[in-house]
């Protein structure tokens, strides 16, 4: 049995074990290395709350797709009004709230390999050929940097181990007429000198959202192609270790599904729409990489990381979930990044240290379309076009040292200084008479114009530009105390910050175009971690408080306008617990608990005071339990038995929680109830011969991801977004 989940919070269930068939070796738990600190240290060594996860302990939780991570980790939540397309991650409370538009920067900072992702749309990655992920829960702004105020989550990929060959083919078969394939293959051409690894990912099915109009598409389906490459050189004597990495991918899925104008919703089922313009989510992501690390000496290591990422995205939306052509939408964004990081690590007498710095570059190009329905007049269809560029570049200095106040007690201090300077640019858009599909005629200039829509002629040439600039000093102390058990307690202070932002959801007017101060969080946390029972028990937990500032929401407008503004200030409290337990060889249990109370001190949008009101996507309960049982032996291969149920109580989708400012909104309708989600997986292995059964939400859960409330700009109705029905499939893996 493998299963490899520890982190920074745990509370400790115990299984009954009669029946249970005992191994002659003892039962321990693995050990898990991380990178949390930018160096190797084991999970229980470092003083924050991190949750650790091998590519394989996810897919035997059901988790093939970066949007999947809230089954497996407390106080995570992922949402989309897309899908998995451009997740938005929640962690802890802190999230994008309800601005759903692509050029702003998750304050959940995601990276593979160690680099920094900007764009959202980079984040909707499948998971495969993956050494672990790393989610590291609270401000990272001292090693990690910029747009981390919530987390980081770190996926590390497989790469050379310079010690041979492998490698592994995959081939599975699910409903919807799914079909997967992945696999990889690492070859070594000069023992610990010279390795290569590939691997490729593949995923097409039908859509799993009944679409009831004649002739319609199905929302929810897949088509997915990734693949990686990796090459590893260890020239001489190992003193330089290079390693050079490539990805490219795309998605060609349909739409997610989307219940909106309530007419059309009548004698449909929950998993049904009835929609006549179901589009295309068609994504593009690719990159490169290179980490050179110079062992200069027995104490001293420098690493540099040099990389280049760019992508695309086509999203055609179809937004009233109704027959009816009322708000189409087609959001086109290209984007491109640069960034080159140099640090060095070096270890003294009681004491380390991690200093560096690092240069980023960011740009994104966006194209979107607005079809709306009988815009200008009954039957006279219209809508918006805009168009920007935004570029964003950062720079940094970062330090932390470790020292080593006495053999059991250490103290951290860690400090970032971080320059931003942006600049939102070539910023054009237009009225517009025409029909969905149709070839639209321009009729006035919207942006720039200071008036409202409709008031400034047509302009071709008109542009507008703004800037922004701003800096940061972020940084973390921390005291820890390791115990002769081994046991690991830790109070620490952390800052965070997300970069200030421009508003690109304004095209009705240049005056919804502005630049929002920074996000900041102050957190205060005390966790303990640590192992027992002879290594068969890993147990770790959190208590932590946030004074949260500026977070960055939209104000939706009679126009329709959007405003990004700053919530002024929030506050979070918050616990969370996890463990494992290796009961025996053929049977272990694992869980995790997160508590969240989180409220609004200063907020007021559309006139309305928010005061109070709870963050969205913060729910104050989340929960996971699973186990992994060798339930018996069959052909002389062991069959194992992996069920996870996941639980999340109610959460609102937009800051308004039950306020409605104008009275044709229903604003508690953005909201889900609790409910939990249960992954089964079977499966029989042997000679590196598995084959395995799955079902996910085995028990057809009927619940929504995201919502998004349109009325306050004159739209009729919400969108809400339903999660994906219940999956099931097999698959068949020989591993080499």
């Amino acid at each position: 049995m493998r299963f490899i989940k520890m982190s920074a919070s745990a509370i400790a269930l115990v299984m009954p074990t009669a029946g249970l068939a005992q191994t002659a070796a003892p039962a321990v738990l693995e050990e898990i290395i991380v990178t949390a600190q930018r160096r190797e240290q084991t999970i229980t060594e470092v003083p924050l709350a991190i949750s650790a996860f091998t590519g394989d302990a996810l897919t035997e939780k059901g988790v093939t797709n970066s949007a999947d991570l809230a089954m497996a980790v407390p106080n995570l939540q992922v949402n989309s009004p897309y899908g998995s397309t451009q997740p938005n991650f929640a962690l802890r409370g802190i999230s994008v709230a309800n601005e759903y538009n692509s050029n702003q920067a998750s304050p959940i900072g995601v990276y593979i390999n160690d680099v920094y992702l900007a764009n959202r749309t980079s984040h909707g990655m499948g998971l495969f050929d993956l050494e672990r992920v790393e989610v590291l829960r609270g401000p990272q702004g001292t090693l990690f940097g910029r747009n981390t105020t919530g987390g980081a989550i770190n996926f590390i990929t497989r790469g050379p181990r310079l010690n041979g060959n492998e490698g592994y083919a995959e081939i599975g078969y699910g409903n919807f007429n799914t079909l997967t394939a992945q696999g990889a293959a690492e070859a070594t051409l000069a023992e610990d000198h010279v390795g290569v690894r590939a691997a490729v990912n593949y995923k097409k099915g039908d859509g799993q959202i009944k679409n009831v109009y004649p002739g319609g598409r199905d929302p929810n389906s897949s088509d997915t192609l990734q693949g990686r490459f990796s090459l590893r050189v260890v020239p001489g004597d190992g003193d330089v270790d290079i390693n050079l990495k490539a990805y490219a991918g795309r998605d060609r899925g349909t739409q997610a599904a989307v219940h909106g104008l309530l007419p059309y919703r009548q004698g449909l089922g929950f998993f049904e729409v009835n929609e006549d313009s179901i589009g295309d989510n068609k994504t593009d992501a690719w990159g490169t990489s290179a980490n050179i690390a110079w062992n200069v000496s027995d104490s001293l290591s420098i690493t540099s990381i040099t990389s280049y990422d760019g992508g695309k995205q086509n999203l055609q939306q179809a937004s009233d979930g109704s027959p009816l052509v009322i708000l189409n939408i087609n959001w086109q964004s290209d984007y491109k990044q640069f960034n080159q990081e140099l640090r060095a690590n070096y270890g003294g007498d009681g004491y380390t240290l991690v200093a560096g710095g690092i240069y980023g570059r960011d740009t994104v190009e966006t194209d979107n379309l607005f079809n709306i329905g009988s815009m200008l007049a009954p039957g006279v269809d219209g809508g918006f076009f805009q168009h920007y560029k935004q570029v964003r570049k950062s720079k940094a200095l970062f330090g932390q040292v470790d020292y080593d106040l006495s053999d059991p007690l250490t103290l951290t201090v860690g400090a970032r200084y971080t320059w931003d300077t942006s600049r939102y640019e070539d910023g054009t858009a237009y009225l517009f008479a025409g029909k969905f599909r149709g070839t639209p005629s321009p009729l006035a200039t919207t942006v720039p114009c200071a008036g409202a829509a409709g008031t400034c002629a047509y302009n071709p040439n008109a542009r507008f530009n703004l800037d922004g600039d701003g800096s940061a000093l972020t940084g973390r102390v921390a005291l820890s105390y390791k115990f002769e058990d081994g046991t690991l307690l830790y109070a620490s202070y952390n800052r965070g910050y997300r970069s200030g932002a421009f508003n690109g959801g304004s095209y009705t007017s240049s005056k919804g175009i502005n630049y929002v101060d920074p996000e900041k969080v102050n957190a205060y946390e005390i966790g303990a971690k640590g192992r027992y029972l002879d290594n068969r028990l890993s147990l770790s937990g959190a208590l932590f408080y946030y004074d949260y500032r500026n977070q960055q929401v939209q104000d939706l407008q009679p126009g329709p306008t959007n405003i990004l503004v700053n919530a002024p200030k929030s506050r979070v409290l918050g616990a969370e617990a996890e463990f494992n337990l290796r009961v025996s060889g053929t049977f272990s249990v694992n869980g995790s608990m997160g508590l969240l109370d989180t409220k609004y001190k200063e907020l007021t949008l559309q006139g309305a005071d928010l005061s109070g009101n709870e963050l969205p996507f913060a729910p104050k309960l989340t929960a996971q339990l699973g186990f992994d049982w060798q339930v018996a032996e069959l052909a002389e291969g062991a069959i194992t038995f992996s069920p996870t149920a996941s639980y999340f109580s109610r959460q609102w989708f937009s800051p308004f929680n039950d306020v409605n400012p104008l009275a044709t909104q229903a604003n508690q309708e953005l909201q889900q109830g609790g409910y939990t989600m249960v992954n089964a997986n079977l499966a029989w292995e042997r000679d590196g011969l598995r084959l395995s059964v799955f079902a996910n939400n085995l028990f057809n859960t009927k619940a929504y991801g995201y919502g998004l409330d349109l009325r306050g700009a004159g739209f009729p109705y919400p969108f809400l977004v339903p999660k994906s029905p219940r999956t099931f499939g097999a698959s068949l893996r020989y591993s080499f």
